[in-house]
């Protein structure tokens, strides 16, 4: 198994975050190479379809098809947007690839702007990543010096700014419409769709919304060919992951491998279950995604389609392991209460059924649950579910349904007994 051979192809220099330690590795190499070449748009689309990537940000959308839909020749201005919010619960990758490796970032978004005729890009990261601010910041610095970014870069007639946006922390703005409307100095809250953002996007015009393990992947599909990126992955699973391993593991961390790697590999990459525990549960894609059983997650490999036989989705590969001594409710209960938190309040499904959630949980965690509790809380999720302008809604709802469908009977001790069947730690 090839490990970090994608966006943490770096990670062995020093100082990886530089422009000499990028250039190390082919950085840059690509986009010169396009430039010189004139490479026309339409090739390097059809390397990325051929490459099979799909969107590392949670919802798995091809990335080639994603950006086919850019009205490309329509005059006027035009938009990449990079989403760097990083929200999700579990969720600690593209942080790692803006201090560790943002020159490829950048280098992925001018190639993206070049594809679909946008001359300027943004860059949404959120505003609690010091470090990652101040280490995308200096290489725009390094790259604006060398000619890589502004106009008639290296020499072309190619023009391509690339600006930071530094939010203030709110879950919802991960959604890629709630993301336009703060970049755009308005509150953060979901767009109705249609229109969609490549026809009517930031400022009204054509925009295309990628995540940074996404972008960041560009250039090393254009530097060895799509057909050699879909080869390292499955079919209909392009290339490596990165996999944030935490919770219960005795190596808590990134770790970026082959998409199709079984579950218990990548288990033992992280050390496997802290102090020789049995793994009880794992929520395979960050909260948002519903829970599944360790015995059946053990079967399973690290793909989209593969999570997807277990009943849950690869999401942005937020992998949180629950081991034997997990208290199912009270983990539920801290879930619960992220969403009720976060919820913009746009919707009133998820502005009222979320702290429905949250309290009737909390209620049976503290001991003072009633029988019919669990079917109401059922009742709200499905409410809630599909009912909802963004998907905040449906992450807050699988959690409850998945949780209860698979350790029903904690809930119901729980309610009979009024304390955790299990000795938590």
């Amino acid at each position: 198994m090839k490990l970090d051979q994608i966006c943490f192809r770096t990670s062995h220099l020093e100082q990886s975050w530089t422009l000499d330690a990028y250039r190390q590795v082919g950085g840059y190499q690509v986009l010169e190479n396009l430039l010189k070449n004139k490479m026309r748009p339409e090739e390097i689309l059809e390397q990325v379809k051929n490459s099979a990537l799909r969107g590392r940000g949670g919802a798995g959308f091809p990335t080639g098809l994603k950006w086919s839909f850019m009205p490309r020749r329509m005059p006027g201005e035009k938009y990449i947007v990079c989403n760097s919010d990083e929200g999700e619960p579990g969720t600690c990758k593209d942080r790692d690839i803006l201090r560790y490796n943002p020159h490829q970032l950048i280098e992925g978004m001018i190639i993206a702007g070049y594809t679909i005729g946008a001359g300027t890009g943004y860059n949404y990261i959120r505003g609690e990543f010091y470090e990652p601010i101040e280490r995308f910041e200096a290489a725009l610095k390094e790259a604006r010096e060398a000619g890589l970014l502004g106009k008639n870069i290296l020499g072309s007639d190619f023009h391509f700014e690339l600006h930071t946006h530094i939010g203030a922390g709110a879950y919802i703005c991960g959604e890629e419409t709630a993301l336009l409307e703060s970049l755009e100095g308005k509150k953060g809250q979901p767009r109705y769709k249609p229109p969609f953002p490549a026809g009517y996007g930031l400022y009204g015009r054509p925009t295309t919304i990628n995540n940074t393990e996404t972008l960041a992947s560009i250039p090393v599909i254009l530097q060895y060919g799509g057909d050699w990126f879909h080869e390292i992955g499955t079919q209909n699973n392009g290339g490596s992951k990165i996999f944030c391993m935490t919770g219960h593991v005795n190596k808590p961390g990134n770790y970026e491998v082959p998409l199709g790697t079984p579950f218990s590999e990548l288990l033992e990459l992280a050390g496997g279950v802290r102090d020789g525990n049995s793994l009880k549960a794992v929520i395979p894609g960050g909260t948002s995604t519903p829970v599944v059983p360790g015995d059946k997650m053990l079967q399973l490999d690290m793909s989209y389609d593969g999570i997807g036989k277990g009943g849950s989705m690869l999401g942005a590969g937020s992998v949180i392991i629950m081991d034997e001594k997990t208290c199912m409710v009270k983990a539920l209960k801290r879930i619960a209460y992220f969403y009720y938190e976060e919820s913009c309040g746009q919707c009133t499904p998820c502005r009222e059924g979320t702290g429905w959630l949250y309290r009737v949980i909390k209620r049976i965690e503290e001991g003072q649950g009633k029988q019919e509790d669990l079917d109401r809380l059922v009742n709200v999720a499905e409410n809630i579910n599909g009912n909802t302008i963004c998907a905040l809604g449906d992450a807050a709802a699988a959690p409850v349904m998945s949780f209860i469908k698979h350790f029903r009977d904690e809930f119901q001790y729980h309610i009979d007994h009024g304390h955790c069947m299990e000795h938590t730690g």
